[in-house]
């Protein structure tokens, strides 16, 4: 990609679609959509050293110190499909893993482009994620108000049951999103003062959305 490579950071509470939006922006960019659910899973899946060392503290049931988590991202920006910039997807979490961030880009010759904040009201989230149907047989995803199945707890797919996630309930669903604002908050805050966090209204459409994030990057 030619020009200063661009590294972003995309925020966003749980059912905000930012990963949605994350893939999308990614391939508008032509780089890397790098999500830190996903370099867990491969960095466990490969029986890498740092995948290895995270799942000691994951099969107990711990959270995985920054030094691993940070390990991973590391890594996974030095990859020479990242020259040219990043989307980050849930990193960091918190202003050490924010700090180290800026490290590590500046080990690179680089430094972050800008951060993008999904905003959604958080009824509108419970909204989302209470009104989510998953199939017990394939998994297949179903939406009570966007994506209803044909007939109404039955699988399009197979005839499977229709089930709620025990994290989808009301209650989950509320306390998920005090831990993550709890979380981010400070985040947001540490972005903001520097002058590089672009809100951006969740509270539309997909490609509404996708627009509104097209606008922000062409600004830079």
């Amino acid at each position: 990609m030619p020009g200063k490579p661009i590294y972003l950071i995309l925020l966003g509470p749980p059912m905000s679609g930012k990963g949605t939006q994350a893939a999308r922006l990614s391939t508008l960019l032509q780089v890397p959509h790098i999500s830190s659910g996903d370099l867990f899973r491969d960095n466990i899946k490969g029986q890498t050293d740092l995948g290895n060392a995270a799942k000691v503290y994951i099969d107990k049931g711990d959270l995985v110190p920054d030094e691993i988590t940070i390990g991973m991202v590391a890594q996974r920006l030095d990859q020479p499909d990242c020259a040219g910039g990043a989307i980050l997807d849930g990193f960091p979490r918190t202003i050490p893993q924010a700090e180290e961030l800026d490290r590590i880009l500046g080990g690179l010759g680089s430094s972050l482009t800008a951060v993008l904040s999904v905003q959604v009201p958080e009824i509108v989230l419970v909204g989302r994620a209470t009104g989510r149907r998953i199939c017990r047989t394939c998994g297949k995803s179903y939406h009570l108000a966007f994506n209803p199945p044909k007939q109404e707890g039955i699988c399009d797919l197979d005839g499977g049951e229709l089930y709620q996630r025990p994290d989808d309930l009301p209650e989950t669903v509320r306390q998920r999103l005090a831990v993550y604002h709890q979380q981010t908050s400070p985040l947001v805050a540490f972005y903001r003062d520097r002058g590089l966090l672009k809100e951006i209204d969740g509270d539309q459409s997909i490609a509404e959305v996708a627009a509104d994030i097209a606008k922000v990057v062409k600004e830079f």
